[in-house]
């Protein structure tokens, strides 16, 4: 048997306002982060940030959490790499990642030295 309920107005309203609310939430942090600017790379003897070592597909990021996967693309060559990050940097004005020498490597600037690249954090 199909029972009707009718709720209050004043409750109506405030159940849209809750509704609002988890809508909004929600959106902001579907959002996938991504930054555009210029990457380095790095090989360090000893230890990173996180306890772990330079190697790899590794990276150091200023915001995304250790063991995190990000996609870095070459703007100049499309080349991309999926790294782990592992280490906080980078902390000069216009980068936004360092990558290990073998990321670099397969991104095709290490003798460039720095590239121009968008980052892409993977969930």
């Amino acid at each position: 048997m199909l029972r009707l309920v009718v709720i209050p107005k004043e409750k109506r309203l405030k159940a849209s306002f809750i509704g609002l609310a988890i809508v909004a939430a929600l959106s902001s942090t579907a959002h996938a982060e991504n930054w555009t600017g210029k990457a380095s790379y790095y090989g360090l003897k000893g230890r990173t940030a996180s306890g772990g070592q330079v190697g790899g597909f590794t990276a150091a990021h200023r915001t995304l959490p250790f063991g995190s996967k990000a996609r870095v693309t070459n703007l100049g060559n499309n080349r991309s790499v999926v790294v782990t990050i592992n280490d906080r940097g980078p902390f000069l004005p216009g980068r936004v990642i360092d990558v290990s020498t073998t990321a670099a490597d397969a991104l095709g600037f290490r003798r460039a030295g720095v590239a121009k690249v968008r980052v892409e954090a993977l969930r």
